[in-house]
């Protein structure tokens, strides 16, 4: 596990044992606005089809509920690098048949399926340069593209943020070079969101 990686499973560790399965839980503000992403997340999907999707960072399973209240033939596998986030998720859905969670040290040990999101798990940079960072982003993305049959989404906090409530332990993505990264890497079918009223975008990359 790199440091990088290390740091972040211990601080949703942390997290999840002060706040317990909630929203805070994950490090987000409530449940309101962990649930305004996952629509835009989710808009990769084709809602007439069977699929598989892997969720990474999927921290004790909140949007395995979501997919599972909005579609009806899935199979889903969340991952996640804090042991404690998968036990209570294994716990939480233990009398679902159509999830799986794991707990893992990288991103490369996930499985293949159709679809991967992941929802938040890059905003948290720490003391880590900006550069360091997207290296970082950049490096998970190609993972989360190479292990996708159909497609990848995720969001990002955004470089148009109000400058007045930027964090320095957050990181404000360019959402102009990671379209054109994925654009002469990945696909020619993106799509960028950034209408949604959150200081971040969301990314769709389809096959």
């Amino acid at each position: 596990m790199t440091d990088i990686l290390k740091k972040t499973a211990e601080f949703f560790t942390g997290k999840i044992r002060e706040f317990g399965a909630t929203a805070r839980g994950v490090d987000w503000k409530d449940k309101n606005a962990q649930y305004l992403r996952f629509p835009q997340l989710l808009k990769i999907v084709d809602n007439d089809e069977k699929f598989t999707i892997n969720d990474l960072g999927c921290g004790y399973g909140e949007l395995y509920k979501y997919i599972k209240d909005n579609f009806s033939n899935f199979e889903y596998f969340g991952y996640d690098l804090s042991e404690e986030m998968i036990k209570n998720s294994i716990e939480t859905e233990k009398n679902n048949d159509n999830c799986s969670f794991y707990h893992v040290n990288d991103t490369s040990e996930m499985k293949t399926a159709d679809y991967t999101v992941e929802s938040g798990i890059f905003n948290k940079k720490f003391n880590y340069s900006n550069k360091t960072w997207q290296a970082h982003v950049v490096q998970t993305l190609n993972t989360m593209y190479t292990l996708s049959t159909k497609g990848i989404s995720f969001n990002l906090l955004t470089s148009y943020s109000d400058k007045e409530y930027m964090r320095d332990d957050l990181y404000y993505a360019d959402p102009l070079f990671f379209f054109d990264y994925c654009k002469r890497n990945f696909s020619k079918n993106v799509a960028l969101l950034h209408d949604y009223d959150l200081y971040e975008f969301t990314i769709l990359v389809r096959k």
